[in-house]
């Protein structure tokens, strides 16, 4: 009979250290596979790693090994057999590191398993060692990862020296790099249309930013009949940048923007420009670096490199590349080009919205222009331009919705410019939105100014989550908007249902930004 009930304690266990497990790589491929940014989500979502009905399994253990044993394995069967799976919007991709991952911590689980039934003797003392097993599981995949990191960084760098080797051996491939706080993947994306237009191209997919994701695509997609390799470079901590220089050695570069995203791990905006700056710094003395003459901050660096810089912008009569009379419309955006020595290159006609985006499209018609590529090519390029999803996307929602979808991301800036479109649009303006993350320090303080920037071009404010959008309210507040125009939803979904719930004749509704799994309330 105790054996019996032991073998199922152990099933019981083990049942719900699988269901736990999974919850836990998923959150941990969510934060990047770092620890540190993993500790700092457990550190704000505490029930989480530690759901309060887990102790519910020490209930029976007052009544001693026998009544102990019982309560163990009812309790773990029943909250493994009523587990909830939540929604996701990003699914677990069992990568071959997840495998690994996965397979580490489980024989970490079975040893810690087979070690307390070896050498303990007391019921009680053994359950205690299995509850705490399960109880600390998060941290027992930290432990996981330690283990395992000698064998990924030998994996690696096998594909690092690989991806390395297949750039260098093509002499006649023009590489690329995009970095920027903001606009790096639509500037990509704007940039690849523009160029295969007259020429064989290929980019870094979606945000395959990394020096990872640029190594998949190099050994995957990467072929010798391609003329340029567009490279995303993204950063969230010093050095990012400088490990994909080193790894694809660009002989452009294009910089879009300097902000003060991912402050938690850069610590300052200091730090921010010189890991952005390495994309420039790293450039050959025959290189050439693209920078956007309007960001206050791209301007405030002195590179330490004399490699020739162009510079584009709009407000910047000074800037080599200079767009101007822009004009917006339902079907997108027209504006005119000129050359600071040469004048007027050209009017340019584009399916995308916002002065954000202009940027964008002038960095790849300056890179064009200097590459030798005709005005007639670029201009066509330029209409072709399709908007990249979830990135200002205009859609439709059904009914009497019409969709910005803006939901990839968020920053300061750009969420400025997105709620000034919003403004300038005619009909009923919604934004749903659950804020800026990310953002350290200042996260408040730039949260309540999109709150004011709401009160000035929305007609109605939906804000998904009711903790983190408090400095949103906090800004609608002081902008005196009426509550009746304000709903605070739990989750996306009661979000997009209200949405449809308050939508009039002619209802325009911008979707900024769309957090990850991991801030769910």
């Amino acid at each position: 009979m105790l054996n019996i009930l032991w073998i199922a304690a152990i099933l019981a266990w083990l049942s719900y250290a699988v269901f736990k497990t999974k919850k836990s790589v998923h959150m941990f491929q969510l934060n990047s596979y770092r620890n540190e940014r993993f500790m700092r989500w457990m550190k704000g979502n505490k029930t989480k790693p530690f759901p309060p009905k887990e102790f519910l399994v020490l209930i029976g253990w007052i009544g001693g090994p026998f009544i102990g044993l019982i309560s163990f394995t009812a309790i773990y069967a029943l909250i493994a057999f009523l587990r909830k799976e939540e929604p996701q919007k990003k699914k677990l991709v069992y990568t071959p590191r997840v495998k690994r991952l996965l397979t580490t911590l489980g024989i970490i689980h079975i040893l810690i398993l087979l070690g307390t039934l070896l050498l303990i003797e007391s019921t009680l003392l053994i359950l205690t060692v299995l509850f705490l097993a399960n109880l600390f599981l998060y941290h027992l995949l930290m432990l996981a990862k330690v283990v395992n990191q000698p064998i990924e960084k030998g994996i690696n760098q096998r594909y690092f020296n690989d991806a390395e080797n297949r750039i260098q051996s093509m002499n006649d491939l023009k590489v690329v790099g995009i970095t920027g706080s903001f606009g790096k993947t639509s500037t990509k994306n704007v940039l690849n249309q523009v160029l295969s237009s007259s020429a064989n191209t290929l980019m870094t997919p979606e945000s395959f930013n990394t020096k990872l994701g640029n190594t998949i695509t190099i050994r995957r997609d990467l072929k010798p009949y391609h003329e340029y390799y567009i490279a995303e470079m993204g950063a969230k901590q010093e050095n990012d940048i400088q490990e994909i220089c080193d790894l694809v050695h660009q002989k452009y570069a294009i910089l879009t923007a300097i902000g003060e995203q991912h402050l938690e791990t850069f610590k300052s905006l200091d730090n921010i420009k010189k890991t952005k700056y390495e994309i420039i710094e790293s450039l050959p003395e025959d290189g050439i670096g693209f920078l956007n003459m309007d960001d206050e901050n791209i301007m405030s660096y002195t590179p330490k490199n004399p490699v020739r810089k162009v510079y584009y912008g709009i407000d910047s009569e000074d800037a080599e590349y200079r767009a101007y009379d822009l004009q917006s419309h339902k079907k997108g955006t027209t504006f005119k080009v000129q050359h600071k020595d040469q004048g007027l290159i050209g009017e340019f006609e584009t399916k995308l919205l916002g002065k954000h985006n202009i940027y964008n499209i002038l960095a790849s018609i300056a890179f064009a222009m200097e590459m030798g590529i005709s005005v007639d090519k670029i201009k066509l390029g330029v209409k072709q331009i399709t908007p990249v999803e979830h990135r200002m996307e205009i859609k439709k929602g059904g009914g009497n919705i019409t969709i910005i979808d803006d939901s990839f991301n968020s920053n300061p800036t750009g969420s400025k410019m997105a709620l000034e479109v919003l403004g300038n649009m005619e009909g009923y303006r919604v934004l749903v939105t659950p804020g800026m993350i990310e953002l350290g320090e200042k996260q408040y303080e730039y949260n309540k100014r999109l709150g004011g920037y709401a009160a000035e071009n929305c007609d109605y404010v939906i804000l998904v989550g009711k903790k983190q959008t408090e400095p949103i309210q906090d800004g609608l507040k002081e902008s005196n908007y009426p509550d009746e125009q304000i709903y605070v939803a739990q989750h996306l979904n009661d979000a997009l249902q209200h949405m449809h719930q308050i939508a009039k004749p002619g209802t325009i509704a911008l979707l900024e930004n769309d957090l990850p799994d991991t801030f769910n309330e």
